[in-house]
C-alpha cells in the first residue's frame, strides 16, 4: 500500500515533467522560428544598407564626371576628394581612368564591370561588394563608376546578432521550461495530494470523501466526480452485503430444517416410511433452498429489469398457506380469499414476497392471517393482513428498511430483512410493496404488473 501511495504522488510530478517538455517543445518551435526569421530580415537589412551606400559613393561620384564634344571624360575633383576615392573606380568605355589601390583580384573584379549596365557583385569569397553605376550623355553611355565596400562589419554585426539571438533564445527556453514546471508543479500539486488521500482511504476502508474543500475549477469536478464514483462504489458494496444477508436470512429455515431430519435420521432409529418421509422433507427443503438462491440472484444479476413470467397468484398464496399449516401447526391459521387472478411476474418471485410477508405476519399475529388477491386498474393487488398489535405509528414506512425491527426486544427471531427484500423483489418486477392504514394489526399491500 505504501509503494502504491508513493507510485500515486510519483505520477503528478512525472505528469508536470512531461506537461513542461510540452510546453518547452511548442515554445521552442516559435523561438526558433522567430530567431531564424530576425536573423534572417538582420541580414537583408544589412544587405540593403552596404547597397544604399553603394549607390550613394557611385552618385556622388559620377556627379564629378563630364563628358567633352570630343568624346572624352574629364572628372571634376572636388576640394576634398578623399573620401570618394576609396574603393572607387571610373571607367571610360574599358579603359580605367582613375583606380584606387587594390588586390589583384579585386581589381580585375573591378575591370569586368567596365562597361556594364548597373549590378551588384560580391567578390574576395564575399569580404567586398562591388557596384557598377553607367554614367551616360544623351542616350550613350560615356563612363562607368565602379564602388567597392567591405562587408567585413556587417558580416561581424550579423554574427553578433546570430550568436546574442541564440544565446537569448536558451535563455528563453530554459526561464520557459522552470516558470512552466514551477506553474503545473503547483497546479497538479492538490492532484497528488488527492491521490494520497484516495491510497489511505483504501488502506483503512472508511467512507471519507472530497467533498467540497476550495480548490480549482477542473479539480473541484474531478473530486465531485470522484465522490459519485465512491458513492456509487459504496451502494454496490451495500448491496452485495444486503443479498448476502438476504441469502442468509431467506436459507435460515429450510436449512434449519434439513438439518434437523438429518439429526432425527442419525441419532434415533427410524423404519422404512419415516425414513422415506425424511429424505422427502430434506429434498423439498434443498429444492426451497434452490428456489430462494435463484430467485435472489436472478434480482440480484437484474435488479432494473422487470422478472418474465406469469402466475395465478391466488394459487401461489394458497399452496403457501398450506405449507405454512402443516410447517406451523401451532402458529395463526391463513386464510386466502379472492379472484384468481393473474400476474406478470414468475411464481418463483410471488412465493419469495408472500413468504417474506407470510413469516412477518405469522411473528405478531395472534389468531388469523389473512391474503387477499384481487384485480386492480393496471395490475394485481395482493393484500396480507393480519390481527396482532400492528406496525408503531413512529416507524410507518421505516419499517422496510432493512434491519429494523418494531420492537428487537420482542423475542422473535426475526433479522429485519424480510419486508426489505420482499419490497426490493417487488420493485424489481415493476410493481410496489406499501404499509397501508388498518384499524387493527398490521397491512401490506402488494401490487404487481398484470399477467
Amino acid at each position: 500500500m505504501l509503494r502504491r501511495s508513493r507510485a500515486g504522488l510519483r505520477g503528478p510530478a512525472t505528469l508536470g515533467s512531461r506537461l513542461a517538455l510540452l510546453a518547452l517543445s511548442t515554445t521552442a518551435i516559435w523561438v526558433v522560428l522567430l530567431t531564424v526569421v530576425f536573423n534572417l530580415a538582420l541580414a537583408a537589412r544589412l544587405r540593403e544598407q552596404a547597397n544604399d551606400l553603394l549607390r550613394a559613393r557611385a552618385a556622388a561620384v559620377a556627379a564629378t564626371v563630364e563628358a567633352r564634344p570630343d568624346g572624352r571624360i574629364v572628372v571634376r575633383e572636388p576640394t576634398d576628394d578623399r573620401a570618394l576615392d576609396v574603393g572607387t573606380w571610373i571607367y571610360q568605355a574599358r579603359a580605367a581612368v582613375e583606380r584606387p589601390r587594390a588586390s589583384a583580384s579585386l581589381q580585375a573584379s573591378a575591370d569586368r564591370l567596365a562597361g556594364h549596365r548597373e549590378a551588384f557583385v560580391d567578390t574576395d569569397r564575399h569580404a567586398s561588394r562591388l557596384y557598377s553605376l553607367p554614367v551616360s550623355a544623351g542616350d550613350r553611355q560615356v563612363a562607368t563608376v565602379v564602388t567597392q565596400v567591405g562587408l567585413a562589419p556587417y558580416s561581424s554585426t550579423a554574427r553578433s546578432a546570430l550568436a546574442g539571438s541564440t544565446l537569448l533564445a536558451l535563455l528563453l527556453l530554459g526561464g520557459v521550461y522552470l516558470v512552466t514546471r514551477v506553474v503545473v508543479g503547483g497546479a497538479l500539486r492538490p492532484v497528488a495530494k488527492m491521490s494520497a488521500q484516495a491510497a489511505q482511504w483504501s488502506e483503512h476502508g472508511t467512507t471519507h470523501r472530497f467533498g467540497a474543500e476550495r480548490r480549482p475549477a477542473e479539480l473541484s469536478r474531478l473530486a465531485g466526480n470522484l465522490d459519485q464514483l465512491l458513492d456509487r462504489l459504496a451502494a454496490v458494496l451495500r448491496h452485495e452485503q444486503q443479498l448476502t444477508a438476504e441469502l442468509s436470512h431467506e436459507l435460515r429455515t429450510p436449512l434449519a430444517r434439513i438439518t434437523a431430519e438429518i439429526d432425527w435420521l442419525t441419532t434415533r432409529p427410524r423404519d422404512a416410511a419415516t425414513q422415506r418421509a425424511s429424505h422427502e422433507a430434506i429434498a423439498a427443503g434443498a429444492a426451497t433452498m434452490q428456489r430462494i438462491c435463484e430467485a435472489l440472484l436472478s434480482e440480484a444479476r437484474n435488479p432494473y429489469d422487470q422478472v418474465p413470467g406469469r402466475c395465478v397468484v391466488s394459487a401461489v398464496a394458497t399452496d403457501l398457506a398450506r405449507r405454512s399449516s402443516e410447517d406451523h401447526p401451532q402458529g395463526p391459521s391463513m386464510i386466502v380469499t379472492g379472484d384468481a387472478v393473474t400476474a406478470g411476474v414468475s411464481a418463483v418471485l410471488v412465493e419469495r414476497v408472500l413468504t417474506c410477508l407470510l413469516d412477518n405476519a405469522r411473528r405478531y399475529a395472534e389468531r388469523q392471517i389473512t391474503v387477499e388477491c384481487a384485480p386492480r386498474a393496471g395490475g394485481v393487488e395482493i393484500t396480507v393482513t393480519d390481527d396482532g398489535p400492528g406496525v408503531p405509528a413512529e416507524i410507518g414506512a421505516a419499517v422496510f428498511e432493512a434491519g429494523r425491527r418494531a420492537d428487537p426486544q420482542d423475542g422473535h427471531d426475526g433479522a429485519g430483512l424480510g419486508l426489505a427484500l420482499a419490497r426490493r423483489l417487488v420493485r424489481s418486477a415493476g410493481g410496489d410493496l406499501t404499509l397501508a392504514p388498518s384499524a387493527g394489526g398490521a397491512r401490506f399491500v402488494v401490487v404487481l404488473p398484470p399477467g
